[in-house]
């Protein structure tokens, strides 16, 4: 089969358009024809290997794993022994290690039924950018109905996923945007939009959740309710070795002052979260 290979880190120069074997299904795993294959920040940062920290999992001095990609949209070409919830010809989603090729194979805890309502493309997008979303409002941030939140980028990848899923907890949302994009983000819910390029963040939060970065943590916690949660989730920055991580770690060990809420971290959910 053909991939999109890399056998060193750097730019895009390392990648090549090259023969590939074909993966090997597994007991528990799903072999898709690939349809569409989605592109976000980590899959940059398993190019480039940067920061270097991530170079602990990914491989010290070559990827580990050859193929780049990690959300794929396709066709159940074949299924492991085990498998019960899929079978050839199923449209399915989710997340795999390789899924920039003509085939890709993952575990079935990992892949979803496509709805039929969403293209190939439309799915492909969704697994890394709506699990993290979906971690960050829930499983990190603990959002309940009626709070207020504050999501900053809301009209990026994350972001805007982040929007509609608030809403459907039945919260108040503020969408931290530019003009450009503050219609879109007012369609997907919003229920108020800060223009970022005119204005200062303002207003009291029951939860931030910060998809941007670049923003001191004193401004954000000062947006907080006493009992309010700041959730750090993207932003690029930071050094070479921990990247926007350090930023994070900041967050977790600077002691809040009174009022001020509290901080956690939401990382970017690896291609191993479970989608079922």
């Amino acid at each position: 089969m053909k991939a999109i290979v890399q056998q060193a880190y750097g730019s895009t120069e390392m990648l090549s358009y090259a023969d590939a074997p074909m993966p090997v299904v597994g007991p528990e795993g799903v072999l898709i024809r690939v349809r569409s294959a989605g592109v976000d920040p980590g899959v940059w940062h398993m190019m480039t290997g940067l920061p270097l920290a991530g170079r602990l999992v990914l491989g010290l001095r070559k990827p580990k794993v050859a193929i780049r990609g990690w959300d794929v949209a396709g066709i159940v070409e074949g299924v492991g022994a085990q498998v019960t919830r899929f079978r050839r010809g199923d449209a399915v989603f989710g997340t795999t290690e390789g899924s920039f090729a003509e085939f890709a194979c993952a575990p079935e805890r990992k892949l979803q039924l496509k709805p039929s309502n969403l293209s190939f493309e439309e799915a492909a997008a969704l697994p890394v950018s709506g699990t993290t979303a979906l971690t960050g409002l829930r499983d990190v941030g603990g959002i309940q109905a009626g709070q207020r939140v504050l999501i900053i980028g809301a009209g990026g990848g994350v972001g805007h996923l982040a929007v509609q899923l608030a809403k459907h907890f039945g919260v108040e949302v503020t969408g931290v945007c530019s003009a450009a994009k503050a219609e879109f983000v007012t369609g997907l819910g919003a229920d108020h939009i800060i223009d970022y390029t005119a204005e200062k963040l303002s207003g009291s939060y029951d939860l931030i959740l910060d998809m941007a970065g670049g923003r001191s943590l004193s401004e954000l916690r000062a947006l907080l309710t006493p009992a309010g949660t700041l959730v750090l989730g993207g932003g690029e920055g930071g050094g070479r070795i921990l990247g926007s991580t350090e930023r994070s770690i900041r967050a977790l060990f600077v002691t809040p002052s009174s009022g001020s809420g509290s901080a956690a971290c939401c990382p970017c959910p690896s291609p191993n979260s479970s989608l079922y």
